[in-house]
């Protein structure tokens, strides 16, 4: 009897981590998105580019290409159930597929810590900065915002 209950108990473990593990992989196997042709949805934001997601904003503006050194200006807008913006939530994707974090490296290209605000309030513009394989526009922002464990990854065409 005690031995079938540890059997049991052993494969509902089992069960429980490889359904973890087809989430993670489910979540892992987003392809970045083709930057060049396609259109993406409009947004019920303005000026663009700029992308609402469950009402957290952010507006991209004075992208700037400079060799492999992809500059912008970012903004967040947060009236959403999300607490916070943070620099590991974008990715710049070039034309040959090559996703980006933010670089510090360079002169004016700039980071900021995790920050939570809400209700309504604004955080930025901030300078940061993309390095890429392949300076031809377009390119694709990728935002994260953190909305839940299933939501939400959403690309933004760069001109």
């Amino acid at each position: 009897m005690i031995r079938r209950l540890v059997t049991l108990g052993a494969v509902a473990i089992g069960l429980l981590v490889a359904a973890l593990v087809a989430v993670v992989a489910y979540q892992s196997l987003h392809a970045p998105a083709p930057a060049a042709g396609g259109a993406l949805t409009p947004e019920n934001c303005s000026p663009g580019p700029c992308a609402d997601v469950q009402g957290f904003t952010l507006w991209l503006s004075d992208v700037n290409v400079n060799g492999d050194l992809v500059s912008m200006q970012v903004k967040f807008q947060n009236s959403s159930p999300s607490t916070h913006a943070s620099p590991e939530d974008l990715q710049l994707i070039d034309a040959s597929r090559h996703a980006s974090g933010l670089v510090t490296d360079a002169p004016g290209c700039k980071t900021w810590t995790r920050h939570e605000f809400s209700n309504g309030a604004t955080f930025g513009p901030i300078s940061v900065c993309f390095r890429v394989s392949n300076p031809t526009r377009p390119f694709v922002v990728r935002w994260s915002p953190d909305l839940g464990l299933f939501c939400c990854e959403h690309d933004l065409q760069v001109t």
